[in-house]
């Protein structure tokens, strides 16, 4: 007891940092509350995608057992196998390891407890605790009156011990519809808290459960399910988010139940995470995957973790966010441009950069040989040298950017216009001396000539010009397809919109360019996952559809930073 105490003197040191969820773990530690002993556990539905909500949660879940030397368990909350399915289990597990955590052999199922649940319901009929009332749902919520009104009991409340017995065992046979009976513990009616005027316990659902088959078809509700789970499993601290504080009192009796002073778990509650331009209701993402306003649960617009890793974020990225955010006792709604700025900090300091046309225009140097090629030396990353450099083919013929050129620019346009110079990234400066335009006026083709002398990185080519451009060389170049992804909404908060949310979809969220031009060093390399910036255009990552001969990249995050440019200010 005296090294734990020791150990948690250490975190709990000013310079630690410690959030308020971690000072109350570290207090009962010190206090050596259940045996100085720390037991976590992340337990999702298993009826969905995890979001970065769910990052955030179990990032403390995972996070606080590994500060502290504790455990924390991974258990699937399976009690309602209308909306389960094996995919989302095996679909959380693979995010829960893509952010760096595991539970190595504390993987459980609520399911697994089901015959504890069931006998200490039976023990709580036979005690005068729970009754099985024969109401509609509709007429169970009317009877449990208001905030300032007490509830009327059911008129089945005092039934005779027996008769709820048999009744419950039958339910479990299967012998009722779904919706005719249900169990309720036999609490206060008239309570404070609507939680406690005889909450449901046991539901009929005779849906075979994925797990157990046709076992049972009765199936306990979250309030009754969850803190027996926890207990029965050494849970010492369940970590909730804040709509869980009114249900604390319930977690706590249905505990009591099992419960004694050597071990009894609790429960701490913490804000959840919203985010702007974004919805994370569970049921509105469903809607978007089933009507097919996304593409599925891994779109890149999505605030699933599946949609944010195919977009191109990091793990470090994202526990960067949820660190800044941090754990508090109050909602806020937090700001996309910071999860974007913590995107873009960590790709600067990791991604390759690379040369990518994406509206590209032809770029002729008229006085460079017809048939010469020059190999540019370009560095992968400028913010780690260590990263080296490669090569690109410099030739006659080259692509640039559309908006890179003008004709008639405005006075601060420092690209390429008529009769003004730049240089080409890593090669030459050019300077324009026309352009070809199709029969529609459109421009075509640019032409241009270069100063021999000027080669960067040679002796004596340090003139300077106030534009620099990015280039790709026409015959060497690989066609790609580049899919620029924005904001699912285009409101601040659409999670609040009274009428249908779908109204708010943003038709610009998704804008594909088939013609991109990207250097050959570049198509040789990719593979799904790799993230790059592209000079001068933003940061992107290789979607899982590329194929050696059509690469598809993704549109992460821009190069501006509207956060750190408001932090300025």
């Amino acid at each position: 007891m005296e090294e734990i105490k020791e150990n948690i003197n250490e975190v709990v040191a000013p310079e630690s940092g410690m959030n308020f969820v971690e000072q109350e773990i570290a207090k009962d530690l010190a206090e050596g509350k259940n045996g100085g002993r720390l037991n976590t556990r992340f337990p999702p539905e298993p009826n969905g995608y995890l979001h970065i909500g769910h990052a955030k949660a179990f990032i403390m879940d995972f996070g606080a057992a590994e500060k502290f030397g504790g455990t924390c368990n991974l258990r699937f909350d399976d009690t309602n196998p209308q909306k389960e399915d094996m995919e989302y289990v095996n679909a959380i597990k693979e995010d829960i390891h893509w952010l760096g955590y595991d539970w190595g052999d504390r993987l459980y199922y609520a399911s697994d407890y089901f015959p504890q649940l069931y006998d200490l319901a039976v023990r709580l009929i036979k005690e005068g605790k729970a009754y099985v009332d024969e109401q509609t749902s509709e007429e169970i919520a009317k009877q449990k009156g208001t905030p300032t009104v007490a509830g009327t009991p059911s008129p089945y409340r005092d039934r005779p011990i027996e008769e709820n017995l048999d009744l419950f065992e039958r339910m479990n046979k299967g012998e009722f519809e779904e919706g005719s009976m249900v169990l309720r513990a036999k609490i206060d009616m008239a309570s404070d808290n609507m939680h406690f005027r005889d909450p449901i316990m046991y539901r009929i659902i005779k849906t075979p459960h994925w797990r157990t088959g046709d076992t049972w078809k009765v199936y306990p509700m979250y309030d009754f399910a969850h803190g027996q789970s926890d207990y029965f499993e050494g849970v010492t601290h369940s970590i909730c988010t804040l709509e869980f504080v009114p249900h604390r009192p319930l977690y706590e009796y249905f505990v009591k139940e099992l419960a004694d002073e050597s071990y009894c778990p609790r429960q701490i509650e913490f804000n959840r995470l919203n985010l702007t331009y974004t919805v994370m209701s569970k049921r509105k993402l469903l809607q978007l995957v089933k009507e097919g306003l996304v593409n599925g649960w891994d779109d890149p617009r999505m605030p699933t973790l599946k949609g944010l890793r195919r977009r191109g974020y990091t793990p470090s990225a994202i526990k960067d966010f949820v660190k800044r955010i941090g754990y508090t006792k109050y909602e806020a709604l937090n700001n996309i441009e910071l999860l974007e700025h913590s995107i873009r900090e960590d790709l600067n300091k990791t991604a390759t950069r690379v040369s990518v046309i994406q509206n590209p225009v032809k770029l002729v140097i008229e006085n460079y040989p017809d048939n010469q090629t020059e190999f540019m030396s370009m560095d992968n990353n400028p913010e780690n040298p260590a990263e080296g450099s490669h090569e690109m083919p410099f030739t006659k013929e080259l692509w640039i950017e559309r908006e890179d050129f003008m004709e008639n620019p405005p006075k601060k346009f420092f690209r390429l216009s008529p009769d003004k110079e730049v240089r080409l990234k890593g090669a030459y400066i050019i300077k324009c001396t026309g352009v070809e335009k199709d029969e529609d006026g459109n421009i075509i083709k640019i032409l241009a000539t270069y100063d021999p002398e000027s080669r960067s990185g040679l002796p004596g080519a340090d003139r300077k010009v106030k534009g620099t451009l990015h280039w790709v060389s026409v015959p060497t170049a690989v066609e790609a397809e580049i899919r620029d992804y924005d904001r699912l909404f285009s409101v601040e908060n659409p999670g609040v919109y009274d009428g249908d949310f779908r109204e708010l979809i943003n038709p610009d969220s998704l804008r594909i360019r088939k013609n991109a031009k990207i250097e050959p060093w570049l198509a040789k390399q990719i593979k799904p996952g790799d993230n790059y910036q592209f000079q001068r255009l933003g940061y992107y990552v290789v979607d899982p559809d590329s194929t050696e001969e059509r690469p598809v990249f993704n549109k992460t995050v821009g190069l501006k930073d509207s956060w750190a440019k408001a932090m300025k200010k």
